[in-house]
């Protein structure tokens, strides 16, 4: 199963409240809003990173709003780590199945701690995100992301 496959699957399963949106493929936060006819801020923007120190080895799927920067410091004290780096694109694509850009807010691998910044469940009634493929867009009300994902919720923005 694809990581698109998944995600429509896990959304279908807790029927989640979302659109389905097929669009062309761009990799900037404000002109994919812009087809999405969403505001940036409402993107659930996912960085992969690699978490060390104090005993920690680990993958996060970092999700914070599209409108705002990673604090990788924060990333890595939310699970108790020194330090943080975006993860590679080889560590990328084994852990998502996605290229970077179109990772959903979804973690579908055991090795991936999901992390999300609580501004993404407080600004809007609906984030959007790509799903699984830079082509196509999820656009999917808040609280159903909030309930479905089971994250760690950490401030991890500057």
């Amino acid at each position: 199963m694809t990581t698109h496959e998944k995600l429509i699957a896990l959304l279908e399963q807790h029927n989640a409240r979302y659109t389905l949106m097929e669009h062309e493929a761009t990799g900037k936060c404000e002109a994919v809003a812009a087809i999405r006819g969403t505001a940036v801020g409402q993107g659930a923007k996912a960085l992969v990173c690699h978490v060390k120190g104090n005993g920690v080895k680990r993958h996060v799927l970092a999700i914070l709003p599209a409108d705002r920067q990673a604090d990788l410091g924060k990333v890595a004290t939310a699970i108790g780590g020194r330090r943080a780096s975006l993860a590679s694109p080889a560590e990328v694509d084994a852990l998502t199945g996605c290229v970077f850009g179109a990772i959903p807010p979804f973690s579908f691998h055991p090795d991936l701690k999901l992390v999300v910044d609580p501004l993404l469940f407080e600004r809007y009634d609906e984030i959007a995100f790509n799903a699984g493929l830079l082509t196509k867009s999820v656009v999917l009300k808040t609280t159903d992301y909030q309930r479905i994902c089971q994250a760690e919720v950490a401030s991890i923005v500057q």
